[in-house]
């Protein structure tokens, strides 16, 4: 008995250092409605493990090893606070206080982290832990009894009145361990009926959380035997809508044994949520280092070089170096900032006549994503729905490969094997960015239909074979014009993904030495193929990246004006009576993205006007690929006019892109409304 009272004094001790005691009080007046009368009254109390085990070790112990104590600890204090200063009237026994206890934190060792590949989980304490992972599922929010007052039948019994037989959720209880008709009382043991307008509901959630490793699964990454399995996690009351699917997430919560008959299901009842971003190297290696220091008398060398350098275990380098580049930029620039809610993204369309090879390269480009997944053409894409198996019944929400990606890359492969409906449904994500999914009410105990939005946060690559439209037809002068053929991609689709990057045929010399490296590469697996390659490893170009990634930069007075005189010249240049104007407004954010993105892949923090140069070449390609040429006559290969394979290349390609600089300037300066006033002539 005196352990509890010391135990007790502890705990008022902390409530009093803490400001509980005066966060009690506030809350308590939300409930002083005289014509709000409820069976109990809900008090969440934040509880630092750290202070309480400062204050009193005994306590702390308890707090982390023993919540249901520690919980009849606190609520018994809450109880006596509140009649002694009188602060809710209605309260007449302790057990109408409902005490929440959240943590802040948990120690940081081993015995407080639950790792969800590790197995079995159901033997340990039932205690707080610590856990990270995915949300690959979730259901709509629906009610709980939180607790409900009972009467004793009998009208002589004293329980037939007042509050002695109260019933509160406990973790991992369920629906019918709170209410149901079968109990007795505890003085006459008479069966008790439940007085059912002095029930509290409360807001539940149901979430199926997984080890973030599970997603090599569905990316590029050697498939192993290991098996992931998920756990589910209830989110009550405040904590529901915390977490969205596709997120990352660490959850202090405490595991509990939900007995079913005739089973006994494992869960996680969630105490406190935050979003989560798993460490990541951010330094840049040696051989990038060097690279930036030798490249410096340039803006244009050190992203040319990465870029040629990119994918060698898959193509020599030299080939395919614009494409090389757009991926370096949409993996730079693919990013979600989870603490801001904010999502910076890059699509990408590829036309090609070799998929084989091109899809090699993706693939090994999104195995540098921070997040990538492959979708299959016969997989879900967006979202899927089954029916809650844990007693509530309601639609549990399946996230599909897009909502996996959110944050890094969904590699979709060639559009040529996606239905016409596909298409469609891709091009109408690309365009509002969000997805919706229908829930029939009927089908999961709903009085009505309901339709979610979910927002679609990540990059998306495709390709497509450019072939296929001109086997099928017999057009042929489509090189005359300036278009390409868009094979099975419709043009508003290929609008909506914005850069669209045409890799033209190899030469009979390119040809071969992609053979060669094919066949040597077989031979020789594992082996550098290329010693100009040896010192930009996959594991540089990830730290490269990962650096890239998280650079802030701004845009610089002579970027921001050539951004914009350049899209309101294009769009004078290209505007047609008939048809409209082409360059759509999406334009001027595909613009400042692409320079903003090879800003960071050159590892500078101001985005320059070269940058910007760079970013209205890759745009001008991609616009003449769609719409054909304008007063801007610039190379199919703009940003590449030769293979910077030495430093005379290097040279002649600096010279190249400097006349080009100047072309661009000529053609703001001729056709964008008030370029005089920020563009001289010469």
């Amino acid at each position: 008995m005196d352990d509890v009272l010391s135990l007790k004094e502890s705990v008022l001790s902390y409530l009093d250092r803490s400001g509980g005691l005066l966060k009690l009080a506030e809350d308590c007046k939300a409930f002083n409605d005289p014509q709000q009368s409820e069976a109990v009254y809900r008090f969440c109390i934040t509880v630092n493990p750290s202070d309480v085990i400062e204050l009193d070790p005994i306590l702390g112990d308890c707090v982390l090893h023993d919540p249901l104590k520690a919980t009849a600890l606190f609520q018994s204090v809450c109880f006596l606070s509140i009649k002694t200063l009188s602060l809710i009237e209605k309260i007449h026994t302790e057990s109408q206080v409902n005490i929440i206890l959240k943590l802040t934190h948990l120690p940081p060792f081993p015995e407080y982290t639950l790792d969800l590949c590790a197995f079995p989980r159901g033997y340990g304490p039932m205690r707080p832990v610590a856990m990270e992972g995915l949300v690959i599922a979730m259901t709509r929010v629906t009610n709980y009894t939180q607790g409900a007052r009972f009467l004793c039948t009998e009208d002589d019994c004293p329980c037939s009145t007042g509050f002695h037989h109260i019933r509160v959720h406990a973790p991992g209880a369920t629906e019918s361990a709170t209410v149901r008709n079968d109990f007795n009382c505890l003085v006459c043991c008479s069966p008790l009926k439940e007085d059912a307008k002095f029930r509290v509901l409360g807001d539940k959630q149901l979430v199926e959380l997984i080890h973030v490793k599970a997603l090599d699964v569905l990316s590029v990454h050697p498939h192993s035997s290991l098996r992931y399995q998920s756990v589910t996690l209830f989110l009550r009351d405040e904590l529901c809508n915390s977490m969205r699917v596709g997120r990352l997430y660490r959850v202090l919560g405490i595991p509990a044994h939900v007995h079913r008959w005739p089973g006994v299901t494992w869960s996680v009842e969630a105490n406190s949520v935050q979003p989560w971003e798993p460490a990541c190297p951010h330094g840049v290696s040696d051989g990038f280092q060097a690279l930036l220091k030798a490249a410096a008398c340039s803006p244009w060398r050190f992203s040319a070089v990465a870029a040629r350098s990119f994918g060698s275990a898959v193509v020599p380098p030299g080939l395919y170096n614009t494409l090389k580049l757009g991926l370096l930029l949409s993996l730079v620039q693919t990013r979600t900032d989870a603490f801001h809610d904010t999502f910076h993204c890059l699509d990408l369309l590829v036309l090609t006549s070799d998929t084989l090879i091109l899809d090699r390269l993706m693939a090994y480009g999104l195995g540098l994503a921070g997040r990538g997944i492959r979708h299959q053409a016969s997989g879900e894409m967006w979202a899927s729905l089954s029916r809650d198996d844990h007693g509530a019944g309601a639609a549990n929400i399946h996230a599909g490969s897009a909502l996996l990606a959110t944050g890094g890359i969904c590699m979709l492969g060639d559009l040529g094997c996606y239905r016409r409906d596909r298409l469609d449904a891709i091009q109408s994500v690309l365009e509002s960015r969000t997805v919706s999914v229908f829930i029939p009410g009927k089908k999961y105990g709903e009085d009505a239909d309901q339709q979610l939005s979910f927002p679609v946060q990540c990059s998306f690559w495709a390709l497509a074979n450019s072939m296929e439209a001109s086997r099928r037809s017999s057009r042929t002068d489509y090189a005359v014009l300036g278009t390409a053929e868009m094979g099975p991609v419709p043009a508003q689709l290929a609008e909506a993904f914005g850069l669209v990057i045409r890799c033209w045929d190899l030469g009979e010399q390119a040809l071969l030495g992609q053979t060669v490296h094919t066949i040597r590469q077989a031979v020789q697996p594992g082996q550098p193929l290329y010693q100009a390659c040896i010192q930009f490893s996959t594991q540089d170009f990830k730290e490269l990246l990962a650096h890239a990634r998280g650079l802030q930069v701004e845009l610089s007075p002579g970027a921001e004006k050539m951004i914009h005189g350049y899209y309101m010249a294009s769009r004078r240049v290209r505007s047609d009576q008939s048809l409209g104007v082409k360059v759509s407004v999406a334009s001027i954010k595909l613009l400042i993205t692409l320079a903003e993105a090879h800003c960071k892949l050159c590892l500078r923090t101001r985005v320059l006007e070269e940058d910007a140069v760079v970013a209205v070449l890759l745009c001008e390609n991609s616009i003449t690929l769609r719409h054909g040429a304008s007063a801007l006559v610039i190379p199919p290969d703009a940003v590449f006019p030769c293979d910077p394979c030495d430093l005379d290349a290097l040279r002649r390609r600096d010279l190249t892109l400097e006349q080009l600089h100047q072309n661009i300037l000529h053609f703001i300066y001729a056709y964008a409304p008030g370029a005089d006033a920020y563009i001289t002539e010469e």
